[in-house]
Order: C-alpha cells, then sequence, then structure tokens
C-alpha cells in the first residue's frame, strides 16, 4: 500500500503540469507576434510549406507548428526542415521577444532582413542548409544577446559577418559558402568565442595571423579555403584549443616542435596542404590526442616515435607522403587505434608484430610502400580488421597470408595487388574463410594457377579483381552465381574457353538493390588498374566502382553470349582481344547504362547491330580487327567515333565517308599490314619526290645558264614595275573620290 501512497503525488504533479502546459499552448499570443507570424507565413511559397495550424482564423499562435511561448510572448521559432520556399519576410523583426530562431534545411532564398541584428534577446539564431545569398547583415550594435550563429551551407558573399557588440558569441559557423577576403580576427576574439568553422569559403592570403587573441578557441576550422603561407606562431599560444583542422588548403613550411603546446588537442587535420620536412618528434605531451591526419603532404624523415606516447589515439593518417625507415611505433601502447594509414610512402622493412596489440583495428593501409616479409601469424588477432591494403609492397609467400587472413571474421576488403612476384601459385585449397569479403584484389602478382573453388564461399562478394596474372583454365560457371558480384575484371591472363552462361544472370548487374546494405569505410582508397604500370583510377568507396565485366586478353572462345542484355546496370563491358566468334548481340542496346563496350581483335562476324545507337552514355566503343561487315550504323554516340574504332573489318563500310569501299579500305597484305595505308603512303612519296625533283631542276638551270638567268630576273623585275605602277594608280584614283567628297 506504501507503494501506491507515494505514486499519487507523482500523478497530481503531472496533472498540474499538463494542465498548465496546455493553458500555455492555448493562449492567445502578443498581437504584435500574431501579425509577425502571419506575414512571414505570407511571404513563403504555400506549396512546399508545412506548417500545420497556421492561419489568421487561430489567435492562439503559441499552439502552431514550431512556435514556443513564454507569458504570451514568441521566444521560440523552430522550423527546420519544413521543406519551405519563399523568403524571409523583414516582419520576422517585431518578434522582439524572440531568443530562438532556426529556419535550417529549406529553401529559402534572397537575402536575410536587416533588422534580424535588433532582436535584442535573441541568442541562437540557424539559417544553415538554404540558399539565402549576398551580405550578411551585421551592424556595429546588431545581435547583442548573440551567443550562436549558424549560417553554413548557403550562398552567402563579401566580407564574413563579425559581431562587435556581441560579447557572449560562443560558436560561429559560416562553412560553406562564398565569403571572401581575409578575416577579422581582431573583432571576433573580442568575445569569449569557442568555436569557429569557417570551412569552403573563398578567402585570400595568410588570414591565420590573428588567431592567438582568441584565448578561449577551442575549435578552429578553416578546410578548403585556398589559405597560403606557414602557420604562425602565436596560433601555438592557444592553450585550450580541442580541434584544429586546415584541410585543404596550400599551407607551407615546416611543422614545428611547437605544436606540442596544444596540451588539450583531440583532434588535428593538416592534411591536403605543402608542408615539408620531418614530422617533429614532439607528440609525448599530447595525451589526449585522438585523431592526427597528415596525410598528403611533401613530409620527409621517419614515423615520430612519440606517437606511442597518445594513448587515446584512434586514426592515424600520413598517406601519401615521403616517409622512409622502419615503422618504429609501438603498437603496444595504441589498443584503442582503429585506423592506421601510412600507405603511398617508402617505408621499409616488415610489419611490426606488436600491431597485434591494437585489437579495435579496423582499416590499415600499409599499400605503396617498400614494406616485406611475411604476413604472420600474429594477425590473427586482429579479429576486428576490416579493410587491408599491403598493394605494391615486397611481401612473400601468398599460400600462408591467405591461410592466416581468412581467420579475421569482419575483413571485407583485401588489396595485395603487385606483391609476391616469385612466380607463386594462387593455392586451390586450405582457404575456407573470407565469410564477410566484398572487395578481393589480387592483381599484377604473376601468379599461376587457376581460379580457386574457395572463392565461391565468399558470398557477400561485390569486387574481384585478378587481372595481369598468369592463371588459365576456364572461369567456373558459380563465379556468376555470386548474388551480389557486379565489378568482375579477370583481363589479362590465360582463361580458355567459352563465356560461362551464369554471366547473363549476374544479380548484382541486373539489380542494385543489395548496394545500400553494404557500408564503405570513408577514404578508404581502392584503385582499378588500366595497364601494368602504377597508374589507374582511384575510387574511395566501393560503391563507386562502375558496374563491369572485363575479360579482355585471354584465350576465351566461342560466341558472345545473347544473354548480356539482361545485365542492364552494366557499365562496362570489355572482351577484346579474345577469339570470340557469332555476331554481336542486338540485345545490348537494352543496356541502357553502358559506357564502354570493347570488342577488338576477335573474330566476330555479321553487321553492327542498328540499335546500338541508342546508348546514350556510350562513350568508348571498339570493334576494330573483326570480321564484320555492313554499314556502320548512324546517329547517336556513333557520330563522335573515329576510324580507329572500326578499321581491320574487311567488309566493314563507313557510312560517312560516302559509298562502301568493300575490301580496299581495309584489306590487309600479306605482310599484315592495310593497303590503304601502304597506297597513301606511296602517294606521299611520289609527291614530295616530284616537288624536290623540280625545285632541284630550275635552281640548276638558274645557276648554270646565264642567258636563261637574266631572262628569269628581268621578267621579274618587270612584274613587279607593273604592280607597283597599277597599285599606285589605284590609290591615287581612291584619294581623288575621297578629296570630292570632302568638298561637298
Amino acid at each position: 500500500m506504501g507503494g501506491y501512497y507515494c505514486l499519487f503525488p507523482c500523478l497530481l504533479v503531472c496533472f498540474l503540469l499538463d494542465t498548465l502546459g496546455s493553458h500555455s499552448l492555448n493562449q492567445t499570443c502578443n498581437p504584435t507576434d500574431l501579425e509577425a507570424l502571419l506575414s512571414f507565413s505570407s511571404s513563403l511559397d504555400r506549396k512546399g510549406s508545412r506548417l500545420v495550424g497556421w492561419g489568421p482564423n487561430d489567435t492562439a499562435c503559441c499552439s502552431w507548428t514550431g512556435v514556443s511561448c513564454d507569458l504570451g510572448r514568441v521566444v521560440g521559432l523552430d522550423l527546420s526542415n519544413k521543406s519551405l520556399h519563399g523568403g524571409i519576410s523583414s516582419a520576422i523583426s517585431l518578434l522582439d521577444g524572440l531568443v530562438t530562431l532556426n529556419l535550417s534545411g529549406n529553401s529559402l532564398h534572397g537575402q536575410p532582413p536587416v533588422g534580424l541584428g535588433r532582436l535584442a534577446r535573441m541568442r541562437i539564431l540557424d539559417l544553415s542548409m538554404n540558399m539565402l545569398s549576398g551580405a550578411f547583415p551585421t551592424s556595429e550594435h546588431g545581435f547583442p544577446a548573440i551567443e550562436v550563429v549558424n549560417v553554413s551551407f548557403n550562398q552567402f558573399k563579401g566580407p564574413h559577418p563579425v559581431f562587435p557588440g556581441a560579447m557572449n558569441l560562443t560558436v560561429l559557423d559560416i562553412s560553406s559558402n562564398a565569403f571572401s577576403g581575409g578575416i577579422n580576427t581582431m573583432v571576433l576574439c573580442v568575445a569569449p568565442v569557442k568555436a569557429l568553422r569557417f570551412s569552403r569559403n573563398k578567402f585570400t592570403g595568410q588570414v591565420l595571423t590573428g588567431f592567438g587573441q582568441c584565448k578561449m578557441l577551442t575549435e578552429l576550422s578553416i578546410d578548403g579555403s585556398g589559405l597560403t603561407g606557414n602557420l604562425p606562431s602565436d596560433l601555438y599560444t592557444i592553450s585550450e584549443l580541442r580541434r584544429l583542422s586546415l584541410r585543404d588548403n596550400l599551407l607551407s613550411g615546416n611543422l614545428g616542435e611547437n605544436l606540442g603546446n596544444f596540451s588539450q588537442l583531440i583532434h588535428i587535420d593538416l592534411s591536403y596542404n605543402m608542408f615539408r620536412g620531418i614530422i617533429p618528434d614532439m607528440f609525448g605531451g599530447l595525451r589526449r590526442l585522438e585523431f592526427l591526419n597528415l596525410g598528403s603532404n611533401l613530409l620527409t624523415g621517419t614515423l615520430p616515435a612519440s606517437l606511442s606516447s597518445c594513448p587515446m589515439l584512434r586514426v592515424i593518417n600520413l598517406r601519401n607522403n615521403s616517409l622512409s625507415g622502419k615503422i618504429t611505433i609501438d603498437f603496444r601502447l595504441l589498443p584503442r587505434l582503429i585506423v592506421l594509414d601510412a600507405g603511398a610512402n617508402m617505408l621499409s622493412g616488415p610489419i611490426p608484430p606488436d600491431l597485434m596489440w591494437c585489437t579495435e583495428l579496423r582499416t590499415l593501409n600499409l599499400g605503396k610502400n617498400m614494406l616485406d616479409g611475411d604476413i604472420t601469424e600474429s594477425f590473427k588477432n586482429l579479429r576486428s580488421l576490416s579493410h587491408l591494403s599491403l598493394d605494391r609492397n615486397g611481401f612473400t609467400n601468398l599460400s600462408s597470408a591467405l591461410r592466416v587472413l581468412q581467420h579475421l571474421p569482419k575483413l571485407t576488403t583485401l588489396v595485395l595487388t603487385k606483391n609476391f612476384h616469385g612466380g607463386e601459385t594462387l593455392p586451390m585449397d586450405g582457404i575456407n574463410g573470407f565469410k564477410s569479403m566484398q572487395v578481393f584484389v589480387l592483381a599484377n602478382c604473376a601468379l599461376s594457377g587457376m581460379i580457386p573453388p574457395w572463392l565461391k564461399s565468399m558470398e557477400s562478394l561485390r569486387a574481384l579483381d585478378l587481372s595481369w596474372n598468369k592463371l588459365n583454365g576456364k572461369i567456373p560457371l558459380w563465379l556468376g552465381n555470386l548474388n551480389d558480384l557486379f565489378y568482375v575484371d579477370l583481363s589479362n591472363n590465360l582463361f580458355s574457353g567459352e563465356l560461362p552462361e551464369s554471366f547473363t544472370q549476374m544479380k548484382g548487374l541486373i539489380s542494385s538493390n543489395s548496394s545500400s546494405e553494404h557500408a564503405s569505410m570513408e577514404d578508404f582508397p581502392l584503385f582499378i588498374k588500366k595497364n601494368s604500370c602504377n597508374k589507374g583510377l582511384q575510387y574511395n568507396h566501393v560503391s563507386s566502382f562502375p558496374p563491369s565485366l572485363i575479360l579482355s586478353n585471354n584465350l576465351l572462345v566461342g560466341p558472345a553470349l545473347w544473354g548480356l542484355g539482361n545485365l542492364v546496370k552494366l557499365h562496362v563491358l570489355d572482351l577484346g582481344w579474345n577469339n570470340l566468334s557469332g555476331s554481336i548481340p542486338d540485345e545490348l542496346s537494352t543496356i541502357s547504362s553502358l559506357e564502354e563496350l570493347n570488342l577488338t581483335h576477335n573474330g566476330l562476324s555479321g553487321s553492327i547491330p542498328e540499335s546500338l545507337a541508342k546508348l546514350t552514355f556510350l562513350s568508348t566503343f571498339d570493334v576494330s580487327y573483326n570480321n564484320l561487315t555492313g554499314l556502320i550504323p548512324a546517329g547517336g554516340q556513333f557520330s563522335t567515333f573515329t576510324n580507329e574504332n572500326f578499321v581491320g573489318n574487311a567488309g566493314l563500310c563507313l557510312r560517312w565517308n560516302g559509298p562502301c569501299f568493300g575490301k580496299a579500305p581495309f584489306e590487309e597484305g600479306s605482310d599484315g599490314t592495310d593497303t590503304i595505308s601502304a597506297m597513301l603512303t606511296m602517294t606521299y612519296i611520289t609527291v614530295e619526290v616530284g616537288f624536290a625533283f623540280g625545285l632541284l631542276t630550275v635552281c640548276n638551270i638558274l645557276f648554270f645558264a646565264r642567258a636563261w638567268r637574266a631572262a628569269y630576273f628581268l621578267a621579274v623585275d618587270r612584274f613587279f614595275d607593273k604592280l607597283y605602277v597599277m597599285t599606285m594608280v589605284k590609290v591615287n584614283k581612291l584619294t581623288r573620290i575621297w578629296e570630292d567628297k570632302d568638298h561637298l
């Protein structure tokens, strides 16, 4: 019973609060506020509006959507993400009791009203993610009580806003606009500002000087804004700084030991700049550091050993520099590390075995270095590892590496390109893991053998690249039955036999429903190689791979499969340099997204289907060196292709060159050269020899025959004399005509 007596007072309090709340919501708001809200509403495009309850017939505006009141006065207006269109009415400045205004996430345009600055009680202003433009309205005494201003993701331009009369300003976010000029730190730092987010604007020059005056600053973000020069010395005096992000600028110079002054620093991102020199070994005092990104600079030297003194580190990104030497970090002291990216450097030696203590590690990129040795058993401890790239190093013993890595239950991406160059063989058995694998890249390793059956167990596989090896045998039927597979590159191998029938029913190329179910680690570099050298295309997400079927440069035979037209999501189809026969399937025209179609150097016959002209995205098309006949389709993308895309076909007619040339244009001689090319070459040689002979004959006559030489020069003199006389007569006649006009 005691419990019931305790429950009764609680119920009574709840009832009273509910009653008071209902009374507050139903109260009639101030007439001036009501008029201001109605004027604001009338300036909007009602088509996209979702302002429930707003209208002149309801004077209880405190119950309207997004409106909050205190004692009958409107103190809050939150209309974020309401699909509002139109401008912001100047009547909003009549809400003189307004404390919070949030209009973010809409489609408002135009310039905000100047009267906003007269709202003396407003503390929070959020106009982010709209299409507002022009200069942001500020004045010397405007926004006196403002604390938080967010106008990010708009189209404002001109000098950035300052609030000289706002002595309580703590957060200013103007990122993703077009503000230009310098940064007025003298005014900004008068207030106890804590966060300045100025990224992705159009600032110029060395704008970082002066931030040392912002003694309370904890966050400074100016990414992608064209900053130049060195890091100024006064920047290092901001002892409270926790987040410093200056990525994607043109900053240069050396990173000084003064970076160690940021004892409170948690996040630092200086990537994509032009910093040079060594990374100072000063991390011993940054005990709170969690995120370090110095990637894509010009840094040299070795990895700083003092990184081991940052026990809170979760992300280390030093990718794309010129760092060298061995990896000397003591990973036993970094148990929280989840990302280690030191790819594209010149690091050497083996992978440290103490990396096994980083049991939370999810992403490891050490590709494009000079590392060597084996993938040791210690890797089995990295059971959280999801993305692993070790490409373009000198690792050996592929069989051992795969038998170790198969024990990583969460591994989704494995890139081992350009390793194992000792003539190794792709193992056929002993592998039964990789159940979570989505991207498997083992290209350009000079591997022999066949496609192993254990790949069949990768039921989540989305991208497979075994190109530029020496693999042989038939392409197994089961490969086309992997439900999520949408990118296959088996080019530049020795595969033989016919295309497997299952390739016409690849679900990953028929439907893309499964793509949204797979997450991809942000900014993890994946490369698609176009040749055997280091150049290729980089994709940071597997979802951005173009759906592709690349089987070129093999020994495949038989007809091109007619069922390939089912692959409606396909972007790239490359079957060039094989021994395929038969005709080009007309149904390829149903692959509306097709961008590249390469059938060069095969034995295809028949005509090019006219329906292929309907492929509006087709940018690359090559059917050269086959046995095709008939007319080349006209219109569409075919008007952009050159003769080189069709040469080597005996009976193929170039429609835009007039009538069909039969075999003559492309007929090959016994030595394999084109007859037309030989004829053109002979024509050019004959003309050039004739011109040279004629010129030499004239010169000999003029040199040895004195009479001829005299007659020649006399004729030349008479010609120029006659030309001079005719010219002067014409000039004098025109002069008289103009003089006559002047006298009229």
